[in-house]
């Protein structure tokens, strides 16, 4: 296969957020031209579908300012620092979002939900064994634990009722995993 890698030969920062980093870059294009790549520096988080013995879940509905629009999502937060620990930030969100704990936590993949226009990662995990925490939502958080069978909340991802693409894929890879180890829900 031919090197068609691209490569950088200036970048500037035009904007530094609270999260969010955004580049210009010029690029040098395989065939020798010259092109422009702007893209967003974001550090990566990690979402976590959690699962009860009784085949429940639990989601979040929160309002999401860019599309103006309540979502139902997996339980998701951001690495707060670079070489932060995925799981570990799972756990925590896991917790601060939902007031559980999970002393399971089975890693089920890494995905770039966004590669035409940021370097974002999202981990992605399923809780078991789960046992009363506490909720401590950020400050400005506002947010609804929902609970429902899993079974439920896969369909509603199947159909699009679920449009959160991180919840959805965490659902699915959910029902893949659970599937594949003989543990069907519902």
């Amino acid at each position: 296969m031919p090197d068609v890698q691209e490569q950088t030969r200036t970048s500037e920062q035009v904007f530094d957020g609270c999260l969010l980093k955004v580049y210009r870059d010029e690029v040098t294009l395989p065939d020798g031209r010259h092109s422009v790549r702007e893209w967003i520096n974001h550090p990566g988080a990690s979402a976590v579908v959690p699962l009860f013995p009784d085949g429940t879940t639990v989601l979040v509905r929160q309002f999401r300012y860019p599309p103006r629009r309540f979502f139902l999502e997996v339980p998701a937060g951001k690495l707060d620092r670079p070489g932060e620990d995925p799981e570990a930030v799972a756990r925590r969100e896991l917790e601060e979002e939902t007031g559980w704990r999970a002393r399971t936590l089975i890693y089920l993949a890494s995905l770039y939900p966004c590669i035409g226009y940021s370097n974002e990662i999202i981990h992605f995990f399923l809780a078991r064994d789960l046992e009363p925490g506490r909720q401590q939502l950020a400050e400005g958080e506002w947010l609804d634990v929902v609970r429902m069978p899993l079974k439920e909340a896969i369909q509603k991802a199947r159909q699009g009722e679920i449009a959160d693409m991180k919840s959805t894929t965490a659902l699915l890879l959910a029902d893949a995993f659970l599937q594949k180890n003989g543990k069907v829900v519902g």
